[in-house]
């Protein structure tokens, strides 16, 4: 889990799919109102006032957006008390729920070399395309779901050798380099072979 504080009184926190499996709970599992999710917001809580100071008193926006293969992005926003309409008690949640329905799938890789091993791990599966970025003195691969094996089995492959990001393609076209346009599995397998 990784908490970002975005403004005064808004955070964002990233859950990978490793996050909600090690809690024992799925994407699907965050629609519904149970005692597994609940406790899963007051260890996110919790964590975001340790580690940011963002204490929760009073109403709260929450807004859940699921990443194809990243996991999911939260928003918590807190209310100034004159945004509360008096009929809602001090423990009322708006939750507004938003699925983005991008099928990209990115991965953030420390070191180039990386990004060349999982390549060559990547050929024995016929997997072809991608874009490599260049941003913030990191890699970052882009996928389509459209590949020859399953979308579970090549998110297990990206996970050795890369780690899932809140980064968003639209910020890499905006502000990332674009390193291999379209094709860039077959220009690491032809360059670096």
């Amino acid at each position: 889990m990784r908490l970002e504080r975005l403004n005064y009184n808004k955070i964002k926190i990233f859950l990978t799919q490793d996050d909600l499996l090690d809690r024992g709970l799925t994407k699907e599992d965050l629609w519904k109102d149970s005692l597994k999710v609940h406790q899963l917001f007051h260890e996110m809580m919790n964590e975001a006032s340790e580690e940011l100071g963002f204490n929760v008193h009073g109403p709260i926006a929450v807004e859940v957006y699921s990443l194809q293969a990243q996991g999911m992005v939260i928003i918590v926003t807190k209310h100034n008390d004159e945004e509360i309409d008096e009929e809602y008690s001090d423990d009322y949640i708006e939750m507004q729920v938003k699925v983005d329905e991008n099928n990209d799938i990115l991965y953030e890789f420390a070191d180039f070399e990386d990004v060349i091993a999982l390549s060559k791990a990547l050929k024995r599966f016929c997997i072809n395309g991608g874009t490599l970025y260049f941003y913030d003195q990191r890699y970052y691969l882009l996928l389509d779901e459209w590949q020859p094996i399953s979308l579970d089995h090549l998110i297990a492959i990206l996970a050795e050798y890369g780690i899932s990001t809140p980064i968003t393609a639209y910020r890499l076209n905006e502000y990332g380099q674009v390193l291999m346009k379209g094709d860039a599995l077959e220009q690491l397998e032809k360059y670096f072979h």
